[in-house]
This record gives structure tokens, sequence and C-alpha cells, in this order.
């Protein structure tokens, strides 16, 4: 997918994001570091994104001494082309084939292929390393165990990319691994949620924080001379809903909110089937005719949230303990939302609000305000940029995102309408309407301002607004 280019007083927007200059490399003679934290399948299911029931004290205590995005949008509502957009800056494709896409055009000509976010900083005197699921494939390799140390997913990106995999003998396994090594074969024969007593490490992403641990404890000894950018990626809230019984106890007998607009859309939309969870053992439930079924997936739902809070607030831990958080430059980035019902979906995959909103959090020391959300509507192909002008490196001028250091400095400052895209189907959010805009389907047109939200389609009664939206959303996309 090729950008063909920002409308004229988007331009001017950018150009003013990038006039600003208050970093936090303005207090150090250093570069600051940069400690990237991504969640799978995060929707902003957060208390400090007002999920009251939610026990999440460490991504709040993050929010708390920085700014929380309370209305970011990723590019795509799928992994691989979530990421993409994240470590390259740029819009792209729809398909979780992405990074490997890229990975491939690499290959036979690196030269016309801009270099991705960490190889930005790497080129800019950074040690850059990955641990987890940074990329698609946890690890950053591809091959049957998504292992081959030939198939890379970003080239020339990490000076080291690791995934500890312990009892699931490779990365592969730890993906949908459930507690102590049970590695996903058949998905019908694995349970679609688990709760396990035992210590963090039963499951893969405490296997993660302790090399993210080991790694952050080694590149701060080094960052006097030479700064780091380390990227951790946790799996969980990801499929299966597996976390050690002691996260899951607090919610046993929770109350939570009912679920909002659960009914099937009418009309054709891109509502689905939630195959990816339909797949696993379900018992013979399904969470849309059975409420306490679907009440039990949101409480497991809600128990892995919280198990990846506590590997979050590890390395926040340890950040601190190491002596250089007063030079680091911390974000907490969900890849994408989810679906716990809403619209009769269990899962992603959709265009609607739930599969396209995902936490996102900017902290670093002299923050204007710390503590103070926004509401500034941003994307993820937004950070790049702003990572660039916090950390005072040249701007890559191919980027397509702006840099959000003006909402940094100031809250309230503006934001700008968000792009998302499937394979075949692209949407626009602005302030207070979505657009959907099918290939071979009618259109879709929501009103935000009203209670109905999306769940009533009025592409039929505000035409010319739609006709404005498809103008902007195509001088940002190409027409497919």
């Amino acid at each position: 997918m090729k950008c063909s280019g920002f409308p004229p007083l988007f331009l001017v927007f950018l150009s003013a994001c990038w006039s600003c200059s208050a970093t936090v490399a303005d207090a150090a003679e250093q570069k600051p570091n940069v400690l990237l934290i991504c969640v799978d399948d995060l929707r902003p299911e957060l208390n400090c994104f007002g999920a009251d029931y939610i026990q999440s004290p460490n991504i709040d205590a993050l929010a708390a001494r920085g700014r929380a995005f309370h209305r970011h949008y990723v590019q795509a509502p799928t992994c691989g082309a979530s990421r993409y957009a994240l470590l390259t800056g740029l819009y792209g494709p729809g398909s979780n084939n992405a990074i490997f896409g890229r990975a491939k055009l690499q290959a036979e000509d690196s030269a016309p292929v801009p270099p991705s976010m960490p190889a930005w900083f790497r080129k800019h005197g950074y040690t850059t390393v990955s641990v987890g699921k940074v990329s698609h494939y946890p690890g950053g390799r591809g091959g049957p165990d998504w292992n081959d140390e030939a198939i890379p997913e970003m080239p020339f990106s990490w000076d080291r990319h690791l995934m500890p995999v312990g009892p699931w003998q490779h990365p592969r396994g730890a993906m949908h691994g459930l507690a102590n090594g049970e590695i996903r074969g058949d998905a019908g024969k694995m349970d679609v949620f688990q709760s396990t007593p035992g210590e963090d490490t039963i499951y893969p992403d405490g296997l993660t924080a302790e090399t993210a641990l080991e790694e952050l404890r080694t590149l701060a000894a080094d960052s006097t001379d030479k700064p780091f950018f380390l990227a951790v990626g946790y799996i969980r809230p990801h499929l299966p809903f597996g976390s050690p019984t002691k996260y899951f106890e607090p919610y046993e007998k929770a109350a939570l909110p009912p679920i909002p607009h659960p009914e099937k859309p009418q009309g054709e939309t891109t509502w689905h089937k939630s195959g990816e969870f339909m797949k696993y053992n379900r018992w013979d439930r399904d969470p849309n005719t059975d409420p306490e079924f679907a009440t039990e997936v949101r409480k497991h739902y809600a128990a892995c949230v919280t198990y990846a809070d506590t590997q979050v607030g590890k390395l926040l831990s340890q950040l601190e303990a190491s002596g250089v958080s007063d030079n680091t430059v911390v974000i907490l980035w969900g890849d994408h939302g989810w679906h716990l019902g809403e619209h009769a979906v269990w899962g992603k995959h959709t265009l609607f609000e739930e599969s396209l909103r995902s936490p996102l959090i900017v902290s670093y020391p002299g923050i204007s305000e710390p503590g103070k959300s926004t509401n500034s509507m941003v994307e993820t192909i937004d950070i790049f940029p702003t990572l660039c002008e916090l950390a005072h490196l040249p701007m890559p001028e191919f980027a397509q995102g702006v840099s959000l250091v003006p909402i940094l400095n100031d809250p309230a400052a503006p934001g700008h309408p968000a792009i998302s895209y499937q394979t075949k189907t692209q949407t626009i959010r602005t302030d207070t309407h979505r657009l959907i805009l099918h290939s071979n389907r009618p259109k879709e047109l929501y009103d935000h301002t009203t209670p109905e939200g999306e769940t009533r389609n009025l592409i039929e009664e505000q035409p010319e607004l739609a006709g404005q939206l498809v103008k902007l959303l195509r001088e940002r996309l190409p027409k497919q």
C-alpha cells in the first residue's frame, strides 16, 4: 500500500508539530534511552483508562507520571499489520504478513526500503534489543517454529532479538502456550481459558519478563557510553486466556459492567463469526447466548491483563533500580483492541471502535502536567517521529505520522483523524464520526456524538459528509 500524501492542512499541522523541541534530552547531555513495551490484544481495559474493576496498578502508575492517550487508534486490527505500522512509521499492507513482505523486499534490494524505527535508532548510535513479541512472531524470526535465524522479520534492526521459550520448546509453542509447557496443536483440544496455580513463569510471559530484566540490567550499565532502545513484548492477554490463579482470584466474585451494544449489527459490516475465539475448546458454550459464560470469559481476560500488568511492573521497577529512569522515555502500547461481546464479536479483526482503539502511554522525566490524560486523537504511526523528537534524532522524512510532542507539552493540543484498514477495507475516524469504505460493499457512517454510536449506519442520511470523509481518506491512502 502506497500513501498518496497528506492534504495541505494536515501538512501544516505536521510542520507545526515538528517545530516543537522540548524533549527529555534537554535535561541531559546524553541521548535518552527508550523502553518500548508492547502488549498483545490489550484493549483499553485498564483502571487508568476508566475500567475501575480492573487491577492494573503498574500501568496506572506509569500513566500517573506520563501522558495516557485515551483516543489512540492502531492502523490495523491484526497483529502483523499493526506492528508493521509501529515499527516503520508507515501505513502498510493490512495482512499479518506485512512485516515479512517488507523483509522480502529488503532481501531483493534494501536500498528503496526505508529503515525501521529500531534500525533508525541503531543507525544513530543506539544499542537495539527486542525481547518477546515485538514484531509479529515472538523473537522476530520465521520458519516452521518461528526460530530460523536465516529468516529475520526485521533485517538490520536489532543488535539482539530474544525469545525465551522454556518448556514451550520454540516461539510458536510459546505464542499460544498454556501452563507448564502446554503447546497448541489442535485448538479444539486446548481450553479457551485457564487458571493454574503457580509462579509467573508457568506461562511464557514470565520468562519474557526475566530475560527482559537481564537485558535491561546489561543495557543500563552500558548506557553512559551508548544509549539503548529496548523493546519488550508481552503475549497476554492474547488467546488462550491463561494466567496464574492468583491473578484470577480478585475477579471471581467481581461485578462486571454490562456489555455495551452486544447485538449482532444489521446490514453489511466488518462483523465476523469470532473464528479465532470459537475454534478453542469452549465446552460447547457460546458467550453470545450464554451470559454466565460471557462473564467467565471477560473475567479470565481481566486476569490476563493483571498478569501482564505485573510483568510491566517488574520492568519499570528494574528501570528505577538500574539508575537510568531519569533519562529514559517509556512507551506502553497495545497492538490493537479486542471485542468482549460488543457487536456480538469475541476477538479483533473488525473496523469497529473496539478493535481499533488501544492504550498508549508516554512517560519521561519533565513531562508537562504528568498524570493528565489527553483525548486528542492520534495514531500508532505517530510513535516513530515522537521518539525521534524526544531523543533529538534527525526526523525521518519518510515517516507518515506526526510527532506527539505538542500533546505531551499540552494535553489539550489538537490531534488529527486516524486511518485504519484491512486488506480490502479502509476507515477514517474523526472527532465525531467514523466512515468505513469497502471495496465492493455499501459504505458505513457512524456518528459518535449520538447514543447509537457505531450501531446505526447513517450513510443514507448524511451522504454529503460521507463524501467529504471519502475524499480525506483517499488523500491519505490510495483508492482500492
